[in-house]
């Protein structure tokens, strides 16, 4: 029998992939709710059995527990483990499921960035003729894709879904970059570090940020291995083996005949939107992965014309009297924070929520010269509060008190009051939304919302917000 730990989006696919595929299935979860109950009598259906409440040992007769979304200091998954029976991850047993002749995989991960990336690296795959499919953290399950018609899987992985995916061997692997995230889930930097590391381990080409000390330092031991290719990408003028910048082009100098004499131009800065420093390191990554599965120049830069962004990653909301407000409610961490910050030079910032773990000194600092105001909600507001103490402490700080939702027309309120014209009116959390929203989406809408109704921003400026 089957123990899937989660009825989650990936719990429920695993559920009803196995179930299909004739194995008994019981579904644990510790939260109770009214969609959880929906889809507890959906996969009862399926002859699935979901258990709710916190579990005390694991179902008679389980030879497999599939972990999603658990952390590993589980009671019942360190029981499991301690009592012999295998404890996997939903990536791992959508690998070991893959038929002959299965697609190959080109997986990324990283603190921020992974769903652009995937979805940039999606896009550059059509335009070069391929049937691809975005999977993974991206929102497909990948459990669920692996059977399917696509030729190619760009996959996004989170830290979560690496743990315990022992034989995974994407045809291309990628690290982003690598700030503190996710500590409370996995106890330390190292730790966190050491699992999104594990994407390299059995891939054949190795992708990294040469930029980025923790993506560099995950994927030096695999520079001389024989069989695997290691590349990396810059904002700085590529050496050979690299993809990087120069002027305002992007330029391969890894996948070209004669690396040391030629390179080969992919795009320019203008096919990139929204435009900004860490967007521009974001196409360079998708470009190198694409380039690793053949695709060629002309289809990266399609590719990137042909690319969408996602709501609320730096969405323009409006333009109020010479102010711009906009959303990038996804900057869920002070790295991804960061990056936006760095991307306007004079800012109202608003920011707040769970910092889970992470410090906001160094953010704080860095960004400090650029800030005019900044106002803070959410749990953890008054650590960020302290670092702009010590770091800013000229900059006009708000608090708004408050825990519901309606919060967020009193921050809008509080920000437009702050601005001058020139400014950009930023929200950019560095923190998750759960404290006060559903999710980072909903979070932005409420902002977007706030200005439109609030301060009466035109709707037609609203664009993806």
């Amino acid at each position: 029998m089957i123990c899937v730990a989660g009825l989650g989006v990936s719990g429920t696919a695993v559920a009803r992939v196995m179930a299909a595929r004739g194995d008994k299935v019981v579904v644990l979860e510790g939260r109770d709710g009214e969609r959880a109950r929906a889809t507890a009598a959906e996969l009862a259906g399926l002859g699935v059995e979901v258990r709710f409440g916190e579990p005390a040992r694991l179902p008679a007769g389980t030879t497999l527990v599939v972990a999603t979304g658990w952390p590993p200091h589980h009671p019942l998954l360190v029981a499991a483990a301690e009592a012999g029976v295998e404890v996997i991850g939903e990536v791992e047993l959508a690998w070991r499921l893959r038929p002959a002749g299965a697609a190959p995989w080109l997986a990324l991960t990283g603190t921020n960035g992974k769903t652009t990336v995937v979805r940039m690296l999606t896009s550059m795959l059509t335009a070069a003729g391929r049937a691809a499919l975005a999977v993974g953290n991206v929102g497909t399950p990948i459990v669920e894709a692996v059977t399917g018609p696509a030729e190619v899987l760009a996959v996004e992985l989170s830290s979560f879904q690496l743990h315990r995916s022992p034989s995974l061997a994407p045809h291309t692997a990628a690290v982003l970059n690598l700030a503190p995230d996710h500590l409370d889930w996995h106890g330390s930097m190292e730790e966190y570090a050491r699992v999104k590391g594990e994407i390299f381990t059995r891939a054949g080409t190795v992708v990294h940020n040469a930029d980025d000390e923790w993506s560099a330092r995950l994927a030096a031991p695999y520079g001389g291995i024989p069989g695997t290719r290691a590349v990396s990408f810059t904002l700085e003028v590529p050496r050979p083996g690299q993809i990087g910048v120069v002027d305002d082009l992007l330029v391969d100098r890894a996948f070209v005949d004669d690396p040391v004499r030629n390179a080969e131009e992919l795009a320019s800065f203008a096919d990139v939107r929204p435009f900004a420093p860490h967007n521009v390191a974001n196409a360079l990554a998708a470009a190198a992965m694409a380039r690793s599965y053949g695709v060629p120049a002309a289809a990266v830069r399609q590719g990137l014309l042909d690319f969408v962004p996602d709501p609320h990653r730096m969405a323009r909301v409006a333009r109020i009297g010479e102010v711009d407000y906009v959303d990038d409610s996804k900057a869920t961490n002070p790295h991804a924070a960061a990056a936006s910050l760095a991307a306007y030079p004079s800012i109202v910032w608003i920011a707040g929520g769970q910092l889970k773990g992470a410090d906001v000194d160094e953010l704080v600092r860095r960004a400090a010269p650029r800030l005019r105001g900044a106002v803070l909600l959410g749990v953890d507001r008054e650590r960020i509060r302290q670092a702009l103490a010590r770091h800013a402490e000229n900059v006009p700080v708000v608090e708004v008190v408050g825990q519901d939702t309606g919060v967020m027309d009193r921050v809008v309120t509080e920000a437009a009051r702050l601005a001058t014209p020139g400014d950009t009116v930023l929200l950019a959390p560095a923190g998750a939304s759960l404290d006060m929203f559903p999710n980072y989406g909903a979070r932005g809408k409420a902002f977007a919302r706030a200005v439109v109704e609030g301060l009466g921003g035109s709707r037609h400026d609203a664009g993806d917000a």
